[in-house]
C-alpha cells in the first residue's frame, strides 16, 4: 500500500514535462525560443568567432525591432496564429486528398492490368496449343517446331505487345525449369529473353518475381520499376505467369504496366491542390486580418484615449455606433470618463478650497497671532512679578505661541508646495558644513536626551547644487527626529558621494518602527504613537515638509525602520541641479540593521521625490552603489510612497534604486515629524493641554499645564 505522502511513480516525470512544455509555450508567447533569448548567449561575446560576431550584429537589430513588433501588434499575431494554423489544416488535408487520389489510380490500374494481361496469358496459351497442333500435323512437324520455338516465342512477344501501343511492354523469360533452350534460325537469338520496345528484360523483371514464378505457376504481380535501353527507369506494376511453348517447355511471361499517366494525373492533382491551398491560406490570412481589425481598432482607440485621459485630456469620448459588444464598450467606456473627469473635478476644486482655506487662514491668522505675541512678550517680561502659577502660565503662553508661529509658517510653506510655488535657488555647498552646522544646533538636545552625535564620512569635500536652506531644513528634522526617538541612544550621521550622487543618512537606534508604520511616516500631521509625551514640540508637518523639499530637488527621501532595533533616514541629491538620479552612494538598509535571529520586523517606505508622477528613475534601473560597509543578508527591495496632502493617498511605488539587496523600510521611529519636535498636536485630552472645565482656576490650569511641561 503507497503511503499517503508519498508522491506516486511518474508524477515527478509528468510534472517535469508539464514544465518543460509551459516554458516553450511561454517562449513561444514571447518570441523568445532559445533558453537565453534570440541571440545565443556568448555569441556576441569577445571568445565567439569573428564570421558569428558578425552575423549576430546583422540580424541583431531586425530581430529585436520584429520581436517588438511581434508582442506590441495582437492583430499580428492573431493573423499569423490564423496562417499557421490554416498552412497545417491545408497541408493536412492535401495529403489525404493526395493519399485517397492515389490508391484510387493504384487500384484502378490494378484492376485493368490483371484483365489486360489475363487475356494475354489465354492468347498465349492458345497459341501455343495451336502451334503444337499444326506441327502434328506437318511434315517433320516435331523437328521444326524445336528448331522455330526461340522464333515462335519472340512472334508471341511482338503479337501481344502490338495491343499495348505504350500502354504496357511485354517479356518472355527462360524458365529455370526448362532444359531446352530457346532455339531458332540464325538471324534470332538462340538463348536468352525477349521483350517488346526498348525495354531490359533481365533488368526490369527482379530476381524475386523470377524465382516465385519458378516454384508456382500462377500469376504473380510486384510493383517494380522499367528499364529502357537508354538506362531511363520509370515505376511499373509487373504481372508475370509460367507457361509452356508449342513443344511444351515452361517460360515466364510478363506484362509490363508503366505509370505514366497515374502520375501525370497525380501531378496534376498536387498542383490543383498546392494552388487551391495558397488561395486558401491567403484568403483566411485577409479574413483573419479584416476580422481581427474590426475588433482591435475600438481596442486600440480605447487605449489611445485613455492614454490621453491619463495626460489630462478628460474631454476625449470614444466615437460609438452600432449595438453590439464594441459598441457597449464604448458606451461604457465613455460613462467612465465622464465619471473621472466628474470626481476629477470635484476633487480638484475641493483640493483648491482647501488649499485657499489654508493659505488664507494661515495669512488671516497673522494679524491676531502679531497682538497676542505682543502682548505676550509683555507678560513674559513682567512674569517676575506675578505669583508663581502665574508665572509658570506666562512662560507656558509664550512656548505655546513659538509653536504656533511655527505650525502657521510650515502650513504657508505646504501651501506654497500644493500651489506649485515653491522655487529653488540652488548654488554649490558643502553638505559637512551643513551638517556640522545643524548638529550644533540640535547638541542641547542631545545632551539633554544622553545622546551622543557622530559623523562619517566627512573626511572630504561632499560638494553639491542645491538650496542650503532647504537641505539644511531637511538635516535639521530627520537629526532632531532622530534625538528624540533614539532613546539616548548614539546618533550616527554618514555622507557619501559616488557616480554623481550625494548622499545623507541619519541613523538611530531607538524604537524603530513597526510592521505598517512605513507608508503613512510621511503623512501630513500622522503620528505612530498619539500617547508619546511630546518634548520638542512639533507640528507634524516636518517630514512632509522635508520630502516636498527633496523632490523639489530632483532628489530621494527614503527610510528604513525596524521595530526595536532603530531606523535610517536617506537623503539622495544629485550631485549636479537637474540630473536624473540612477543610485544612491549609500545603502538603505544600515549594516547593522536587521536581527541576529531573524525575529525583527522591517517596515518599508520610501518616498520618491521626483514629483507627484511617481519615481525619478524613469528606466526604473537605479541601484545603491555598493558600500563597503554594506552587509549582504538583505531579503526585501525597497519601495517608495510618496509623501502627500492628507487629501492624497501615499500608494507605494517602485523606488529607482532595485538591485542592492537591502531591506529598505521607510520610515522612522514612532510619532516621528519634521522640524524641532516633528510631532502633531493631538486631539484635546491626548496630550498638549488638556481639556479643561469652564469652572477650572487658574491654579488649576498652570498645576496641569505644568504636569503636562
Amino acid at each position: 500500500m503507497q503511503d499517503p505522502g508519498q508522491v506516486p511513480p511518474g508524477a515527478k516525470a509528468v510534472a517535469g514535462r508539464r514544465s518543460a512544455v509551459a516554458a516553450i509555450g511561454s517562449r513561444w508567447r514571447n518570441v523568445n525560443l532559445l533558453p537565453h533569448g534570440l541571440i545565443p548567449e556568448g555569441a556576441t561575446g569577445s571568445r565567439a568567432h569573428p564570421m558569428v560576431r558578425m552575423f549576430v550584429r546583422l540580424v541583431r537589430r531586425p530581430l529585436l525591432q520584429l520581436t517588438r513588433l511581434w508582442r506590441r501588434n495582437l492583430q499580428l499575431r492573431v493573423v499569423a496564429a490564423t496562417l499557421l494554423l490554416s498552412i497545417a489544416v491545408v497541408l493536412v488535408l492535401g495529403l489525404v486528398v493526395i493519399g485517397q487520389v492515389r490508391n484510387g489510380l493504384l487500384d484502378a490500374k490494378q484492376q485493368a492490368a490483371q484483365s489486360q494481361a489475363a487475356g494475354g496469358f489465354a492468347v498465349a496459351t492458345e497459341m501455343a496449343d495451336s502451334a503444337a497442333e499444326g506441327g502434328r500435323d506437318g511434315e517433320e512437324s516435331g523437328t521444326r517446331a524445336v528448331q522455330n520455338s526461340g522464333t515462335w516465342l519472340t512472334q508471341l512477344v511482338q503479337q501481344l505487345a502490338s495491343g499495348g501501343q505504350g500502354v504496357y511492354s511485354v517479356v518472355a523469360l527462360n524458365s529455370d525449369a526448362d532444359s531446352t533452350p530457346f532455339i531458332g534460325d540464325e538471324n534470332t537469338n538462340t538463348r536468352g529473353p525477349r521483350a517488346s520496345g526498348d525495354v531490359r528484360p533481365d533488368e526490369s523483371v527482379s530476381a524475386e518475381l523470377r524465382s516465385a514464378l519458378n516454384e508456382e505457376p500462377r500469376a504473380h504481380q510486384q510493383y517494380g520499376r522499367i528499364i529502357r535501353t537508354d538506362s531511363s527507369s520509370q515505376p511499373a506494376l509487373i504481372i508475370g505467369k509460367r507457361l509452356a511453348d508449342a513443344n511444351g517447355n515452361p517460360y515466364q511471361l510478363y506484362y509490363l504496366f508503366p505509370f505514366t499517366q497515374e502520375e501525370k494525373t497525380l501531378s496534376l492533382v498536387k498542383g490543383t491542390l498546392a494552388t487551391a491551398g495558397v488561395f486558401v491560406v491567403v484568403l483566411l490570412g485577409a479574413i483573419a486580418w479584416l476580422v481581427v481589425r474590426q475588433v482591435v481598432t475600438p481596442v486600440r482607440m480605447a487605449a489611445g484615449i485613455s492614454e490621453r485621459l491619463a495626460a489630462g485630456r478628460l474631454q476625449e469620448r470614444m466615437k460609438v455606433s452600432g449595438e453590439d459588444d464594441i459598441a457597449r464598450l464604448g458606451e461604457a467606456f465613455n460613462k467612465m470618463a465622464r465619471n473621472l473627469q466628474l470626481k476629477i473635478g470635484q476633487l480638484e476644486e475641493l483640493s483648491r478650497m482647501q488649499r485657499r482655506f489654508v493659505s488664507d487662514v494661515s495669512h488671516e491668522l497673522r494679524t491676531p497671532l502679531t497682538t497676542v505675541r505682543m502682548a505676550a512678550d509683555v507678560i513674559h517680561e513682567a512674569r517676575d512679578e506675578f505669583d508663581p502659577v502665574t508665572k509658570r502660565s506666562a512662560e507656558l503662553l509664550l512656548g505655546q505661541l513659538d509653536r504656533f508661529e511655527s505650525l502657521l509658517a510650515e502650513l504657508l510653506e505646504i501651501s506654497r508646495f500644493d500651489a506649485g510655488a515653491a522655487a529653488l535657488e540652488a548654488g554649490p555647498i558643502d553638505l559637512r558644513e551643513v551638517v556640522h552646522r545643524v548638529l550644533e544646533g540640535a547638541e542641547p538636545l542631545a545632551d539633554a536626551k544622553g545622546s551622543r552625535l557622530r559623523v562619517q564620512g566627512d573626511d572630504r569635500a561632499v560638494v553639491v547644487e542645491a538650496d542650503v536652506r532647504r537641505v539644511e531644513r531637511i538635516l535639521r528634522n530627520l537629526v532632531v527626529n532622530a534625538i528624540e526617538h533614539g532613546e539616548g541612544r548614539e546618533v550616527v550621521v554618514k555622507l557619501a558621494q559616488r557616480n554623481g550622487a550625494v548622499a545623507v543618512a541619519v541613523r538611530d537606534y531607538g524604537v524603530g518602527l513597526r510592521p505598517g508604520e512605513a507608508q503613512r511616516v510621511f503623512n501630513r500631521f500622522w503620528r505612530a504613537d498619539p500617547a508619546r509625551a511630546r518634548t520638542t514640540g512639533g507640528t507634524g508637518l516636518g517630514l512632509s515638509i522635508a520630502i516636498e523639499d527633496a523632490r523639489l530637488h530632483g532628489g530621494w527621501l527614503q527610510a528604513w525602520g525596524e521595530h526595536g532595533g532603530g531606523s535610517q533616514f536617506r537623503l539622495t541629491l544629485p550631485a549636479a541641479a537637474g540630473e536624473v538620479l540612477r543610485g544612491s552612494p549609500l545603502p538603505l538598509e544600515p549594516p547593522d540593521g536587521g536581527r541576529p535571529d531573524g525575529l525583527g520586523d522591517s517596515a518599508v517606505a520610501e518616498a520618491d521625490a521626483s514629483g507627484p508622477a511617481g519615481s525619478s528613475d524613469p528606466t526604473g534601473t537605479g541601484s545603491d552603489a555598493v558600500d563597503p560597509e554594506r552587509t549582504t543578508g538583505a531579503t526585501a527591495s525597497e519601495r517608495t510612497t510618496e509623501g502627500a496632502a492628507p487629501e492624497r493617498t501615499a500608494p507605494e511605488t517602485t523606488a529607482p534604486d532595485r538591485t542592492a539587496p537591502e531591506t529598505a523600510a521607510a520610515g522612522a521611529s514612532p510619532a516621528r515629524r519634521g522640524a524641532v519636535g516633528e510631532e502633531s498636536q493631538p486631539p484635546p485630552g491626548e496630550g498638549g493641554l488638556p481639556v479643561r472645565a469652564s469652572g477650572a482656576t487658574r491654579a488649576d490650569r498652570a498645576e496641569e499645564a505644568d504636569s503636562e511641561e
